[in-house]
């Protein structure tokens, strides 16, 4: 059973509710209909503060895939699956390459700047994939009540023998960043690898070890154990489904493309802007419903799939699109069937404006 999340009037978060009542609650008036970026919610219209129960959010880091999980003594309310912002290194080493390649090159470009990187900074691969960690953790305390995080610690292998090699780690530098700006949505509870692995063994779980799988014993059980180990109240899962979230990746300021094309000229790439539509926005079509923009050309727009990401087309009109909320990430809710997972439920036409399927459709359609 899945639960609507529940946000105040002033926008304080309050104890998700059953999909009955949140529907009870809509249409006498004292809630209405809310999205935000792939969850739907429900806020209240009337002033009402009421008291909320303990719940943990556990965190399972991975190089490719990560896992969320939200929960309370008596319910599991949401298991996330996340892939890994993984790109941005080698981005970066190829706009380095770009740069110098212009500087050779009778093209019009910027001194050499001083050194800007004074005092504490994170390299830019480590400052995404972190902070794509921290926005998610963000996102999540908007909607739910989390009175406490527990982080898996991970720690990374200097060499050498010297301890103070470990200070100069990404991994190292990274976690503490993260652990520092997550205190200050709630507090943070670390417990190494051998801890989860002895609550799995506490709960009778076993883990895959296919990292890839989209399936719940890939990552979403050691942030289920780590989440009951903070609220307690259940001995096996009692909701395994899974809301996979994949984030969108934007050229922003590339100026063009690599390799120029016949002619010697560089075709012009890299923006956030897609004739009037920032880039990744939910949008309404008049025949695939719920999808999300693309790039454009020639005056029209690129469409794709909000659960799979497959491009739809590159040639749709602006005007048969209706804008309903900015986004950085797709989603695709999964079911949950006897431990294994299914195809998506979401196909890419007649969605409505359903982004998260709270067995709320028939209300939300």
């Amino acid at each position: 059973m899945l639960f609507v999340p529940v946000v105040s009037s002033t926008g304080k978060p309050l104890m998700p509710c059953h999909p009955a009542r949140a529907r009870e609650l809509v249409r006498a008036g004292k809630a209405l209909r809310r999205f935000n970026k792939g969850m739907f919610y429900i806020r209240l219209t009337q002033r009402a503060d009421g008291k909320t129960q303990p719940i943990g959010a556990g965190i399972d880091s991975g190089s490719k895939r990560e896992a969320v999980t939200v929960k309370s003594e008596a319910h599991t309310f949401i298991n996330l699956q996340l892939t890994a912002v993984d790109w941005v290194k080698d981005a970066v080493e190829v706009r380095r390459n770009m740069r110098r390649g212009r500087r050779f090159r009778n093209t019009p470009c910027r001194a050499n700047r001083s050194n800007r990187g004074v005092g504490f900074r994170l390299p830019p691969s480590t400052r995404a994939r972190w902070g794509w960690k921290l926005r998610i953790a963000t996102w999540l305390s908007k909607m739910f009540p989390i009175s406490r995080f527990a982080v898996e610690d991970i720690k990374a292998h200097s060499n050498g023998g010297r301890r103070w090699n470990a200070s100069f780690s990404p991994l190292e530098v990274g976690k503490k960043w993260f652990y520092k700006q997550l205190e200050k949505l709630a507090p943070v509870d670390t417990l190494q690898g051998y801890e989860t692995a002895a609550l799995r063994r506490k709960h009778q779980l076993a883990k895959s070890k296919n990292k890839l799988s989209e399936i719940f014993e890939a990552h979403c059980v050691d942030s289920w154990v780590l989440a009951n180990w903070y609220t307690g109240g259940h001995t096996y899962p009692d909701n395994k489904r899974m809301l996979l979230v994949t984030p969108l990746r934007f050229h922003r300021r590339q100026l063009h493309r690599l390799q120029p094309e016949i002619g010697g000229t560089r075709k012009v790439y890299g923006s956030t802007r897609s004739l009037g539509f920032k880039r990744g926005s939910l949008v309404k079509h008049v025949k695939y419903g719920l999808v999300y923009v693309g790039g454009f050309l020639k005056q029209r727009l690129s469409l794709h799939c909000l659960s799979t990401g497959k491009r739809l087309g590159q040639s749709f009109k602006p005007e048969d699109c209706k804008f309903l909320a900015f986004n950085t990430w797709r989603t695709a809710l999964l079911p949950a069937i006897n431990g294994e997972v299914s195809e998506p439920i979401f196909g890419c036409k007649n969605e409505g404006i359903v982004l998260v399927n709270w067995n709320f459709s028939s209300e939300i359609r």
